[in-house]
């Protein structure tokens, strides 16, 4: 797959340059080329990412962070088995613990939360930092609720990290998933308190908690380009607000995301 000119494979990690100096000197640059890309391209394009990784598994593949990027590259294509296969590949090779939860999340992914319940009480879970073990969290949450059980996926949320004022990397994701949670167990007005959180600590738009908030308020977004769109039915900034007697918009088609993957 074509390399643009602009990457050079110096974008890495030094610790990632350093374990590709296994290799012979072309060979280190031509893949550390194909994982700047698939770094690039994860979340815009997560197909052309899958591509890079393949050429990079096919160039280097008993290199533990050519695994790992392969996996992840197969986990934003929800190829959950495939990924599975990546990152346990990745951890024999260097007894890392860290990839742990996105592994138990694959397995939910295959449609075993049970399986990704039994790795969110494992001992490895211990061994994880403080952001592995909130996303750990998440994951047993989002098993608990494939399993249906919405109340104890709120009480798995529910933890010092969530109470806590502090935000951290992972505290939007975390009130956004409490926030979901609660509204699918009906306790609505605490649902949009949390949402409320979430958009106060979700500085980089890493959740759609925005969103979420206007739906619970009875604001709608429209197309300020809309030709259809009634003159007085959106103001400058394109929101229409339901009035008292009109109803409020429902929830969108499909599940929401629980953000824990």
């Amino acid at each position: 797959m074509p390399i643009p000119e602009d990457v050079s494979g110096e974008e890495l990690d030094r610790d990632v340059r350093q374990e590709l100096q296994s290799l012979p000197k072309t060979l280190a640059e031509d893949v550390a080329k194909n994982l700047v890309m698939i770094a690039r391209l994860i979340d815009e394009d997560p197909e052309g990412a899958y591509g890079y990784s393949k050429v990079a598994l096919r160039l280097a593949s008993r290199v533990a962070a050519v695994r790992e990027a392969a996996g992840f590259a197969a986990y934003a294509n929800q190829k959950y088995g495939e990924a599975l296969a990546e990152f346990r590949a990745a951890r024999r090779m260097t007894g890392d613990i860290e990839l742990w939860p996105v592994m138990a999340d694959c397995e939910r992914g295959l449609g075993r939360p049970e399986k990704a319940l039994d790795m969110a009480g494992a001992p490895e879970v211990h061994k994880l930092d403080k952001a592995g073990q909130v996303e750990m969290r998440l994951v047993a949450a989002g098993a608990r609720r494939d399993m249906g059980q919405v109340d104890a996926a709120i009480v798995t949320l529910q933890s010092p990290e969530l109470a806590s004022n502090s935000v951290q990397p992972w505290t939007a994701r975390l009130r956004y998933a409490y926030a979901d949670a609660l509204l699918a167990a009906g306790r609505e007005r605490e649902a949009r308190e949390w949402f409320a959180k979430a958009v106060e600590a979700d500085k980089d738009g890493s959740t759609d908690a925005s969103d979420r908030l206007a739906e619970l308020d009875g604001v709608e977004f429209v197309d300020a380009l809309d030709d259809d769109a009634p003159d007085d039915a959106v103001d400058d900034g394109g929101v229409r607000s339901s009035s008292d007697d009109e109803a409020v918009p429902g929830e969108r088609d499909g599940d929401h995301e629980d953000d824990e993957s």
